[in-house]
């Protein structure tokens, strides 16, 4: 059974992923930049580090919970290593692992990359399991997330607990890395178009005069209503756009889908204008809130006014 992990990027998905393994009882190794998270973590019970270089040569799995495939090579292989060779430097995690550890990559990057980074870590005795997650902060939290995972049978066999701890449903995909990233990136596909969606479609209806909390009842009991649009609507509704999945992200997310239909001589209408539109959105400035910010592209392009945050009593 797995005992000792680390958990790479205590973000919000990460810091959901670090806790919930804590309250399950593994011995739980916290990595990440912010030393405000670093002690909080700490005096949660967790052990905390502020480099991949410190983490325990010991540990049976190590989860990279980070942001893209540059901040995953910096863990895994060390901030110098090369873009083609992943050479391995000792401020990467790989580094000191020991044989038969597993790296599970739970951030959306290229497929290619994951199959790359399976093949150098296998010359060195260490697996690792293509995992991207899907679900949020508030599944992550809960030990709830869908993982689209590949890799080698005995990876999946040696990471199990921490698979079973942090989620719902683990569908396995493949007995090679790169067939989960591929997975998450239609997932990605689709996630971004439905955003985009939602706030042309509310946008749409409040520059047509109806009121927005009325047309998000309506919808949510409709046809037309989608995952996202349930999800995402409300913060809009609330002009609240704390970021819990960030505008940028999808800009990185919907370039990797873009790169790899270009590949595939493949055309993607739908998913270049959620692109464009996410793009927008950071070029004025709002790359760091939330993904429901989008709306404001439609706000500002359509002279219409979005709701407000109430003002506190």
């Amino acid at each position: 059974m797995t005992k000792k992990v680390a958990v790479v990027g205590l973000g919000s998905m990460g810091l959901g992923i670090a806790q919930t393994l804590l309250r399950a009882g593994f011995e739980t190794i916290g990595c990440d930049l912010n030393e405000q998270i670093l002690r909080d973590f700490a005096t949660a019970g967790g052990i905390s580090v502020s480099s991949p270089g410190e983490i325990d040569a010991d540990c049976d799995a190590v989860l990279v919970v980070v942001v893209n495939d540059e901040q995953a090579k910096s863990v895994i292989f060390g901030q110098d290593s090369g873009d083609i060779e992943l050479l391995l430097e000792d401020d990467g995690v790989a580094y000191n692992l020991d044989p038969g550890t597993v790296v599970l990559g739970c951030s959306t990057v290229p497929p290619d990359f994951a199959r790359r980074c399976a093949l150098r870590l296998e010359e060195h005795g260490i697996f690792y399991l293509d995992t991207p997650i899907s679900g949020g902060a508030a599944k992550a939290a809960e030990g709830q997330l869908s993982i689209m995972a590949s890799g080698a049978p005995e990876a999946f066999e040696r990471a199990a607990t921490v698979l079973d701890t942090i989620a719902e449903t683990v569908h396995r995909l493949g007995d090679s890395a790169g067939a989960g990233s591929t997975f998450k990136m239609i997932n990605q596909l689709l996630a971004g178009v439905h955003i985009a969606a939602a706030s042309e479609a509310m946008s749409f209806g409040i520059k047509c005069g109806l009121d927005p909390q009325k047309l998000y009842q309506v919808i949510t009991h409709s046809a037309g209503c989608s995952w996202m649009f349930e999800n995402r609507v409300p913060r809009i509704l609330d002009g609240d756009y704390t970021p819990h999945s960030a505008v940028d992200i999808f800009v990185k997310d919907l370039h990797i889908v873009q790169e790899k239909a270009a590949n595939e001589h493949f055309p993607l209408p739908m998913a270049t204008a959620a692109s464009q539109l996410f793009t927008m959105a950071t070029s004025m400035g709002m790359g760091r809130l939330d993904d429901s910010a989008v709306a404001k592209v439609y706000a500002s392009m359509s002279n219409i006014a979005l709701p407000q945050p109430k003002e506190a009593d």
